[in-house]
C-alpha cells in the first residue's frame, strides 16, 4: 500500500511540475537566433473588419535585423498595436528568419558592431 502511495505521489507530482514548466516556458524564444532592430521606418497598417463590425489593425515592420555579428537579414513581422517610434527590439528569428517573438531592448544591451550597422 505504502509503495503504491509513493509511486501515486511521484506520478502526480512529474505531472505538476511539468506542467508548470510548459506554462512558463516560450517556445516562440526557446532557441532562437537573435538579431536588432531599429524602427525607423512606418508600418503598413492592414485593417480587416470583422462580422461583428469591429475593425483589427496589424502593423507591418519590414526592415534590415543584424545579427551579433553584424551581418544584414532583410525581416518581417507584425504587431497587434503601433510599436514605439526609434525602439530597439532584439528579434527571435526561427531557422528560416521568420520572426517568432521579439523584446523591445536599451541601446546598451545590443553588440557595438551591431549598433554601428544600425546607425549606418
Amino acid at each position: 500500500m505504502k509503495k503504491t502511495t509513493g509511486v501515486i505521489g511521484g506520478i502526480v507530482i512529474v505531472f505538476i511540475v511539468a506542467v508548470i514548466l510548459l506554462i512558463n516556458i516560450d517556445f516562440n524564444r526557446l532557441g532562437k537566433e537573435n538579431a536588432y532592430v531599429q524602427l525607423n521606418e512606418e508600418p503598413r497598417v492592414e485593417e480587416e473588419t470583422l462580422e461583428s463590425g469591429e475593425v483589427m489593425k496589424r502593423y507591418w515592420y519590414e526592415l534590415p535585423a543584424y545579427n551579433k555579428e553584424g551581418k544584414a537579414i532583410a525581416v518581417e513581422f507584425s504587431a497587434s498595436r503601433a510599436l514605439r517610434e526609434d525602439a530597439y527590439l532584439m528579434l527571435y528569428l526561427d531557422d528560416s528568419n521568420e520572426v517568432t517573438s521579439y523584446d523591445e531592448v536599451k541601446e546598451s544591451d545590443i553588440p557595438s558592431e551591431v549598433i554601428e550597422k544600425i546607425k549606418s
